[in-house]
C-alpha cells in the first residue's frame, strides 16, 4: 500500500514539474521576445534593467530550474532534490507574498515614483535610444507622452501624431498618455490578474505538499526497510 501512494506521489509529481517546467519555457521565450522589440526598457529611465522582458526571463529561467529539480527529485526519490525543491518554492511564495503586500501598502508612492521616472525619461532627448524606444512605444499603444502631450513640452515627436501627415499640431496627437493606458488596462483585467496570481499561488502551495508528502513517505520506507 505504501509503495503504490509512494508511485502515484511520484507521477502526481512529476507530471505537475512538467507542466511547471513548460510554463517556464514559455515564459522565458515570451520574454526572450519582447527582449528582441528593446522597447519597454525606456519606460523606466534609471531603472533599465527593471523591464517587462527581463523580468519574464528571470522568472521563466527560475520557473524551469525549480521544475527541473522537483521532476528529478521525484523521479530518482531523492530526498535532497525533493527538499531542495520544497524550499525554492517556499522562497518563491514567501517574494510574491511580500511584493504584494509591500504593493497593497505602497500602491501610490510606487505608481507615483514610475510616473514620474517615465516623465524623468522624457527629458533625455540626447539619449537616442530612449527616443527611439518611446517612439516605438508611441506608435505601438497609440499614445503620447505619460499623461498626455505636454509631458515633452515644445518638442513632441512625430510618434504622437494620429494621422500619417507629419508633422502635426495638438489636436492631431494621441490624446491619452502610455501611463494612463498601460493603468487602465491594469485597472480593467484586475480581476483576472488577481485570480491568475491566485491559481498560480495555489498550485505552489500544492507543488509543495506533494513535495514534503513524498518526501515524508520516503524517510518512512527508509526507517522501515532498517528496522
Amino acid at each position: 500500500m505504501a509503495e503504490t501512494c509512494l508511485k502515484s506521489l511520484k507521477y502526481m509529481l512529476f507530471v505537475f514539474n512538467l507542466l511547471f517546467w513548460i510554463s517556464g519555457c514559455a515564459i522565458l521565450g515570451f520574454g526572450i521576445y519582447l527582449l528582441t522589440l528593446n522597447n519597454f526598457g525606456a519606460l523606466l529611465s534609471s531603472l533599465p534593467s527593471i523591464s517587462i522582458a527581463n523580468t519574464l526571463i528571470v522568472v521563466g529561467t527560475v520557473t524551469m530550474v525549480v521544475a527541473f529539480l522537483g521532476c528529478m527529485g521525484a523521479i530518482k526519490e531523492n530526498k535532497c532534490l525533493l527538499l531542495s525543491f520544497f524550499i525554492l518554492l517556499l522562497l518563491i511564495l514567501l517574494i510574491e507574498v511580500t511584493v504584494a503586500i509591500i504593493v497593497f501598502f505602497y500602491e501610490n508612492k510606487i505608481t507615483s515614483y514610475i510616473e514620474n521616472d517615465m516623465k524623468l525619461g522624457l527629458k533625455k532627448e540626447n539619449n537616442t535610444g530612449i527616443v527611439e524606444a518611446w517612439n516605438k512605444i508611441q506608435e505601438q499603444l497609440k499614445c503620447c507622452g505619460v499623461a498626455n502631450y505636454t509631458d515633452w513640452g515644445n518638442s513632441v515627436p512625430s510618434s504622437c501624431c494620429k494621422d500619417e501627415l507629419k508633422p502635426c499640431n495638438s489636436p492631431s496627437y494621441f490624446s491619452k498618455g502610455c501611463y494612463s493606458m498601460i493603468r487602465e488596462w491594469f485597472d480593467a483585467n484586475f480581476l483576472f490578474i488577481g485570480i491568475v496570481i491566485i491559481c498560480v499561488s495555489i498550485i505552489q502551495v500544492l507543488g509543495m505538499s506533494f513535495a514534503m508528502t513524498m518526501y515524508c513517505q520516503i524517510c518512512h520506507n527508509y526507517k522501515s526497510y532498517e528496522n
